[in-house]
């Protein structure tokens, strides 16, 4: 399948995803959001695939969705498509038959983090930055970031991160059990590799087996906080302080927030 803002190959029972709007620090847009949940839906009907890397092109995994994207977005029918993908693409990523493996290097932030946070197995750069930061624009997190974060930290300790929305090294996030690996400078991708290896040479039909049962009993949770994080979504993004957080941003400015 030939796409626009993503890269995909497929060798050897291994697909590798590559986030491909390297000019846009690898932001998602509607087009990626869309392309995802094709690409997502097409790797979950294909047996011959067993382990799916996720990683970004440039210099960073990926900044999170588009803000450019949220400021010319307003129209209510433009908001409930993009959601619409997003759910699309995180229900079939949750749901695909094989061991997802996030390659993190530079910054995973917002959505982007929502993304890796759903891979089975997290690697990150020793310099990269982690972020849960909706909160920094006003928004709640969305692409399932609340399911994945409770998932991986309980929810007491993901309601105070997502409150927080702290920039993170990767020693912060491997203790607090966010994260899986830590990889030395410009060994992120050696290290993935060695873990597809030690995968591939596993019963891993047994590894999978697991996974489904386990994934199987909280689908339709993760169904209903899609649907809930679109909701919530919908009326953060006409607060006062949303467009406070998006000007400041814009401005590269300390925000003012009214909780308004």
């Amino acid at each position: 399948m030939a796409y626009e803002t993503i890269k995909v190959e497929i060798a050897d029972r291994r697909a590798t995803l590559t986030l491909n709007r390297p000019e846009s620090a690898n932001t998602l847009n509607l087009l990626m959001m869309q392309e995802l949940a094709d690409c997502f839906e097409f790797l979950k009907d294909n047996p011959e695939v067993q382990i799916l890397v996720i990683k970004g092109e440039g210099k960073v995994f990926s900044a999170g969705g588009d803000i450019k994207m949220m400021l010319t977005s307003a129209d209510p029918v433009d908001f409930e498509i993009v959601m619409g993908y997003l759910s699309r693409m995180m229900l079939a990523f949750y749901q695909l038959p094989m061991v997802t493996i996030a390659q993190i290097h530079g910054a995973a932030a917002g959505l982007g983090f929502s993304i890796a946070l759903g891979c089975d197995v997290i690697v990150a750069e020793e310099k990269s930055k982690l972020a849960m930061n909706f909160i920094g624009v006003g928004l709640v997190p969305d692409g399932g970031g609340h399911f994945f974060m409770k998932e991986r930290v309980g929810v007491p300790k993901a309601k105070q991160m997502i409150w927080q929305g702290s920039i993170m090294e990767p020693s912060e996030a491997l203790e607090a059990g966010l994260i899986d690996y830590i990889a030395e400078e410009n060994e992120v991708e050696a290290m993935v590799d060695q873990l597809v290896g030690k995968f591939l040479s596993s019963p891993i039909l047994a590894v999978l087996e697991t996974k489904a049962i386990l994934h199987s009993q909280k689908i339709s949770e993760l169904q209903n906080v899609l649907k809930l994080e679109a909701e919530a979504q919908k009326r953060m993004r006409k607060t006062e302080d949303h467009l406070e957080g998006i000007k400041a941003f814009i401005e590269k400015r300390t925000q003012q927030f009214k909780g308004k």
